[in-house]
């Protein structure tokens, strides 16, 4: 048996130690926001937080991970979609299909922790996600507004 933090809660599952966290989270927790994707770290998708950094849970074994981790799926992100990333990516109605965007915004908020205000360049870095419909720059757009950066126009203001 294995415990963990996830969102703030402890929770006790039971799993093979070399089971993917991210069978874990969804199968054992319960917690469906987390997507598979590819299953070998490419993706993306399957992004959580994991002591405040974001990485791929379909490459994380549960042997990996210590009861004292602090484990952010993106129903943790925020109680009620208020998070600056989730409120951008609404006003500028970043997904197409949508597969793709918890995990992109769990990548979007990790790189806002480490950097407030990113470039162009950084958010390109640091958005290593796929995104099979190509909506990469209304991602690099909602990463600006979240960042409260000005030269993003929102949906209202590109109508008037």
């Amino acid at each position: 048996m294995a415990r963990l933090n996830i969102n703030g809660e402890m929770r006790d599952v039971q799993a093979e130690a070399e089971t993917p966290l991210l069978w874990v989270i969804r199968e054992q927790i319960g917690l469906t926001g987390t997507k598979f994707g590819c299953g070998i770290a490419q993706c993306g998708a399957c992004s959580v937080h994991i002591n405040g950094q974001v990485q791929r849970s379909c490459s994380v074994p549960l042997s990996a991970v210590q009861e004292s981790d602090k484990i952010v799926t993106i129903e943790g992100l925020s109680a009620n979609a208020s998070h600056p990333v989730q409120k951008a990516w609404a006003e500028l109605d970043v997904p197409q299909c949508g597969y793709c965007q918890s995990g992109q915004i769990m990548a979007a908020a990790a790189l806002l922790a480490k950097t407030p205000k990113p470039s162009d360049q950084d958010i390109d870095a640091a958005m290593t996600n796929i995104c099979r419909c190509g909506t990469y720059q209304r991602i690099r757009a909602a990463v600006h507004l979240a960042a409260g950066q000005s030269g993003v126009t929102t949906p209202t203001e590109r109508q008037g």
